[in-house]
C-alpha cells in the first residue's frame, strides 16, 4: 500500500532524516519508535506532503506521491491526523467534521453516513457536536482530530503521537478505538 524508499529530507542546509525506507501493507498497524527528534514527526509529515524530500520516493498504491501538495495526497486516499491534534478550536465539533474533515466529499449523503459512523465510533463527539472544538477535554479534542481525518474515507491513516498527553484510561480507550479501526478496515 505504501512504500517509501531511500528518503532524504533536508531543512536549509541540515539533514532531518537519510535514507528511509519502510512498506507498509494494507490492513497493517506500523509503528515508527525512536526518540524525541529523530524524525518520526518529519516522516509523516513527508507523506502527506507538507514537507517535500530531496531524495527518495513515496509510492500509495504504487504511485508515486512525492512532491504532490498535501489536498492532492488527501484526495489519493491518505489522510494525517496530526500530533497535537491541531483541531479548529473556533469551530464546533460538527464543523470540525463536516466542513475540514470531509472538504473534499461531494456527495452529502455519503458525508453524513461518515459522520453517523465517526458518532458511532465516538459517542461523546455526538454528545458534543455543537460544542466548540477548543472546549473539549484533551482526550475528546484526540477523538475528534481521529474523526475528522476519517471523514475523507482514507485508505492509510497516518497517526502522529496519538496518545499524546492523554491520561492512562484515555490512552486504552484511544488504543481500542485505533484497534476497532483497524477491524472495520
Amino acid at each position: 500500500m505504501l512504500q517509501i524508499s531511500d528518503l532524504s529530507i533536508y531543512y536549509g542546509k541540515s539533514i532531518a532524516l537519510r535514507g528511509v525506507t519502510l512498506e507498509v501493507g494494507g490492513g497493517e498497524i506500523v509503528s515508527l519508535l525512536g526518540a524525541n527528534g529523530a524524525g518520526k514527526s518529519t516522516t509523516l509529515r513527508t507523506i502527506s506532503g507538507l514537507v517535500t524530500p530531496r531524495s527518495g520516493d513515496i509510492l500509495f498504491e504504487g504511485k508515486s506521491v512525492k512532491g504532490l501538495p498535501p489536498h492532492k495526497i488527501v484526495k489519493k486516499g491518505i489522510s494525517h491526523c496530526p500530533e497535537g491534534r491541531r483541531i479548529f478550536p473556533d469551530l464546533t465539533v460538527y464543523e470540525n467534521l463536516v466542513m475540514m474533515g470531509a472538504y473534499l466529499r461531494s456527495d452529502r449523503k455519503e458525508v453524513m453516513e461518515s459522520l453517523a459512523n465517526m458518532y458511532s465510533l465516538f459517542p461523546r463527539l455526538q454528545e458534543r457536536r455543537n460544542q466548540k472544538g477548543g472546549t473539549l477535554s484533551g482526550g475528546e479534542q484526540q477523538m475528534l482530530a481521529i474523526g475528522r481525518a476519517l471523514m475523507c474515507k482514507p485508505r492509510l491513516l497516518v497517526m502522529d503521537e496519538p496518545s499524546l498527553g492523554l491520561s492512562p484510561i484515555m490512552v486504552q480507550e484511544i488504543g481500542s478505538i485505533i484497534k476497532t479501526m483497524k477491524e472495520a478496515g
